[in-house]
């Protein structure tokens, strides 16, 4: 049975995509903790992050670092936050979440957003990936 995730990356859910590659896919997460909250996940579907082939994990980490980078130069933040949880879906993904408090990494509280605010987010995010 595949995961949500799979269903994303295969095309049957839609997402605002934020980076992808042969490999991995970096989109904003619906259920935000703050704004530009960003979930990298595998398209390999693994359960747990620690399964992953010791290359493949590191490639994930250098993807992910990609997008920090982008998230830290679009959303006003002291700095990006990290966390892999992986209760909620059965396939290995990493938080990736703007940081002004140390409350948004709690999982508590949420920041509601309109489709076309995720669109213009994802939109911006994007064109900080490879600022020219």
């Amino acid at each position: 049975m595949s995961t949500l995730f799979s269903k994303i990356i295969n095309g049957e859910l839609p997402c605002n995509k934020i980076a992808e590659d042969d490999n991995f896919l970096a989109f904003l997460d619906v259920n935000p903790n703050a704004v530009g909250h960003t979930l990298c996940i595998p398209k390999q579907e693994i359960n747990k992050l620690f399964d992953l082939e010791d290359n493949f994990y590191i490639d994930l980490m250098l993807f992910a670092k990609k997008v920090a980078f982008a998230l830290e130069k679009t959303i006003p933040c002291k700095r990006i936050g990290m966390a892999v949880i992986g209760l909620e879906v059965p396939h290995a993904h990493i938080h990736l979440i703007p940081l002004n408090d140390m409350n948004e990494m709690r999982f508590e509280n949420k920041v509601s957003m309109t489709q076309n605010e995720f669109e213009d987010l994802a939109f911006a995010i994007r064109m900080n990936l490879n600022p020219a």
